[in-house]
């Protein structure tokens, strides 16, 4: 009960113009017992089974009682109403708690038909690479989403902030291998979701096509929705470029490592300066007269085609770098103000990159 509880109230806002949107939506029947709750954009429910002696449906106030049932020994639960009051039972420890109008509670969106399934750990951490260039800043509603194409097996996912672009191509199962969608999603409540189901076996995902878009969430007897943003996802494929002039293959882990002891001397807004040779990679920060520090590092880097200087935000750099799930990173560049693109190889020398990329635009250094 204290996990279907704290899924389901996980979207519920703790301060609303409507106030029954903070209450747990609790219905009893001969199946068990369904938890809802829902922020009017976010829905989340859960299905547990119970032994039910009256059916019956009740609104509580979600995240006392998320607190309540989250502190309770692990034992037999008995959960009962009198009047207006509900009483929670468990063990020696009890409780006694106000309800609030149910007949008043908004309905919630209906979960729209399952459009295919993926493993929970695979859209887990696709999820996970993309959502990083994703912008948190709520004046920008499109770039706060998460773009999501569909074409028969093939899912590619895109996030940018317009100064980085995230994007992630994998195979996933579809109802109809006809299948085409495009849907633009909010960031947090795909990356809250796909954590929370990455240990599920099999998820599915539900889209709907009407001018009211939803996208739905399910996998081990937990359900969730989202609306989507009414928003215009800027066209990415043309961002990717075709070419490039120069390309490094370098050591991951110690390309992240050597940037974050030079970012140690840089404030914030101070790039890091990147120079590709082929056999090392310079990497230095800071310096220009004696009262700032300067740091420099140097790691081993094979690079085809010309030597090249590039300078980055160091925290986007560290992101893209990080979401790589490769021991080698591959940086495409072409000149030193055109956007660089990072992604991964098994090994060095590989000919096979991941299907992920992380475009990153530079720093214009004079």
């Amino acid at each position: 009960m204290a996990d279907a509880v704290v899924w389901a109230s996980r979207t519920l806002p703790s301060k609303s113009t409507q106030p029954l949107l903070t209450g747990l939506h609790l219905v009893a029947d001969k199946s068990g017992l369904t938890f809802s709750g829902s922020d009017a954009d976010v829905s989340a429910r859960a299905n547990i089974t119970a032994d039910v002696a009256e059916i019956g449906t009740v609104l509580i106030p979600g995240r006392l009682l998320a607190d309540i049932t989250r502190s309770l020994p692990s034992a037999a639960i008995e959960f009962r109403i009198e009047g207006s009051r509900a009483h929670i039972t468990c063990g020696r420890s009890s409780f006694s708690i106000p309800t609030m109008p149910v007949a008043d509670y908004p309905p919630l969106p209906t979960m729209p038909d399952i459009s295919g399934t993926v493993t929970g750990s695979d859209f887990a951490a696709a999820i996970a690479q993309v959502v990083v260039a994703s912008s948190r800043d709520e004046t920008m509603p499109p770039f706060t989403g998460v773009k999501i194409d569909i074409d028969g097996s093939t899912m590619t996912l895109a996030a940018t902030d317009r100064y980085r672009l995230a994007v992630r191509e994998f195979e996933w199962s579809p109802a109809s291998p006809s299948l085409t969608t495009h849907a633009l999603v909010p960031a947090k409540f795909l990356s809250d979701t796909s954590k929370a189901l990455a240990h599920s076996a099999s998820i599915g995902l539900a889209f709907t096509s009407t001018t009211e878009g939803l996208i739905g969430i399910e996998g081990e007897g937990r359900q969730t929705t989202s609306r989507l943003l009414a928003a215009n996802f800027p066209p990415y494929q043309t961002l990717l470029p075709s070419e490039s002039s120069s390309v490094a293959q370098i050591n991951t882990a110690q390309l992240i490592e050597a940037v974050k002891r030079v970012s140690l001397v840089l404030d914030r807004d101070i790039p890091v300066r990147i120079h590709f040779t082929n056999g090392e990679a310079a990497i230095s920060g800071g310096g220009g007269n004696g009262e700032i520090a300067e740091a420099r590092e140097y790691v081993e880097c094979s690079l085809a085609g010309d030597d090249i200087t590039m300078a980055f935000n160091y925290h986007f750099l560290l992101d893209g770098l990080g979401a790589i799930d490769a021991p080698t990173a591959v940086i495409s560049m072409t000149t030193a103000i055109r956007p660089a693109v990072i992604t991964g190889a098994k090994e060095v020398d590989a000919a096979a990159y991941d299907s992920f990329k992380y475009l990153l635009m530079p720093i214009r250094q004079p």
